[in-house]
């Protein structure tokens, strides 16, 4: 009975570690990619989505104050949908696409993982379960989320918006900038006027002081 329990917890370990693919080379790595194993609560594949997605510097220049960004914010895919992503990595630095909260027995520490450690192009596949669910989607380097590299993916709709995601909803903790251009230009403004009339009484002052003892 003992040898029995030990072999089913053998065998239950070697299934969870089979998931947990790994593959990598100088370029980058795929970790959990999952094509072929369908969630628990999944019959069948709903439909096969194919996503590019871009990852850089440029992407984030449509948002104030970010510095990094994917090329979109949210993807839309149906409940037990299978999607094949590309993942591209157009700068020079590192760069992670990483999705939160799926089934940890596809996916070991519920996550998916793809890392460019610079410019390049990346391929995974997974499959969501059947339920409606918004997933988070960032790079997990430091700051680079805050940075603006945040996204969504929602199943079936999703279960509502995700914090701080840039242009979707609004920041857990805002940032404040002390600097307003409206109030700096017309301060700029005030403070010329200010050196202007200032100057142009001292140089009257000092016309009429040395004129007086010429």
């Amino acid at each position: 009975m003992k040898k029995n329990r030990l072999l089913i917890a053998l065998l239950f370990t070697i299934s969870q570690v089979s998931f947990a693919t790994m593959q990598m080379d100088e370029k980058g790595m795929v970790m959990n990619a999952n094509s072929n194993n369908l969630p628990k609560d999944c019959s069948q594949i709903s439909e096969t989505v194919n996503l590019t997605i871009h990852a850089g510097q440029k992407y984030a220049e449509k948002f104030n104050g970010k510095m990094f960004a994917f090329d979109r914010q949210q993807w839309d895919v149906k409940p037990c949908s299978k999607i094949n992503i590309i993942f591209i990595n157009d700068d020079q630095i590192r760069h992670q696409f990483m999705i939160h909260g799926l089934p940890g027995y596809l996916y070991p520490d519920g996550m998916l993982h793809l890392e460019l450690y610079g410019e390049g192009q990346l391929r995974a596949s997974l499959i969501v379960p059947n339920q409606k669910k918004t997933y988070l989607v960032h790079c997990e380097l430091a700051q680079h989320a805050e940075k603006g590299m945040k996204a969504q993916l929602k199943v079936g709709g999703g279960d509502g918006d995700l914090p701080s995601i840039p242009a979707i909803s609004a920041p857990i903790n805002s940032d404040h900038y002390l600097l307003d251009w409206t109030e700096l230009k017309l301060g700029g403004v005030f403070a010329l006027f200010v050196i202007t009339i200032t100057f142009g009484s001292g140089h009257w002052l000092l016309s009429r002081y040395f004129g007086k003892y010429k």
